[in-house]
């Protein structure tokens, strides 16, 4: 029987368009229907140094001036969500990049139309989730509890 981590760890950042556009409870509601658990959430205004850290592999990018700018536009709200094979489930419902290139369906498919303005970002890998996590979230501010629905989102195999 295969062995499942119950509590992988990845982190959304909705962006400065989902606040604007008022899609943070859509956003969120995707996950939770999901069965995603919400560990981690806070509202933050991101400084430079935190953005140089993020986006570090596009620093000599021509379009990094503009994404700093856009995500220094206005709060971006920034969850933690914990499951099975989370940051794998999180990139399917997030969608690719580019909102023209995402499947109906997904945040980024249904919500976006912009390569830039896409509405969240999501980490790609387990390792860059352990990363980015740990860069903007205290251990303080990620909480372990039990969710009531636990046992009607995963099988009993899957729960070991």
């Amino acid at each position: 029987m295969a062995k499942f981590d119950l509590k992988e760890k990845t982190l959304v950042i909705m962006k400065p368009d989902a606040l604007q556009r008022n899609l943070l409870g859509e956003i969120i509601g995707r996950f939770e229907r999901k069965g995603l658990k919400i560990v981690g959430m806070k509202m933050v205004k991101l400084s430079d140094v935190l953005l140089d850290k993020h986006y570090a592999h596009h620093k000599d990018k021509p379009f990094f001036v503009t994404l700093k700018r856009f995500m220094q536009s206005a709060p971006v709200v920034m969850m933690v969500l914990e499951g099975i094979e989370a940051v794998k489930v999180v990139r399917l419902i997030v969608g690719p990049t580019s909102g023209r290139e995402a499947d109906a369906g997904s945040i980024r498919g249904d919500l976006a139309i912009s390569f830039q303005t896409n509405i969240v970002h999501a980490s790609d890998s387990i390792s860059t989730a352990k990363q980015e996590v740990k860069r903007f979230f205290k251990p303080s501010e990620i909480f372990d509890y039990k969710k009531m629905d636990f046992e009607f989102v995963y099988g009993e195999e899957e729960r070991v």
